[in-house]
């Protein structure tokens, strides 16, 4: 498991909204998420910013 410091410097990102919702998930959902969700975590962490916005702003939309 990667270390919960190293992670939450992974969240900080260049744009406040994605700081903002990779935070929250690593303080309230990671530790009781499944193997598979933790490692889909870790990958979306080595997006880009622009490619984790579209990313996010896509899921937003289909919800729709």
């Amino acid at each position: 498991m990667v270390e919960s410091g190293k992670l939450k410097w992974r969240c900080r990102r260049g744009v406040l909204e994605l700081d903002i919702v990779l935070e929250r998930y690593l303080t309230t959902d990671y530790l009781t998420a499944t193997d598979q969700e933790r490692a889909s975590f870790i990958d979306l962490l080595d997006l880009e910013d622009n490619e984790l916005l579209e990313v996010m702003l896509e899921k937003m939309n289909s919800k729709s």
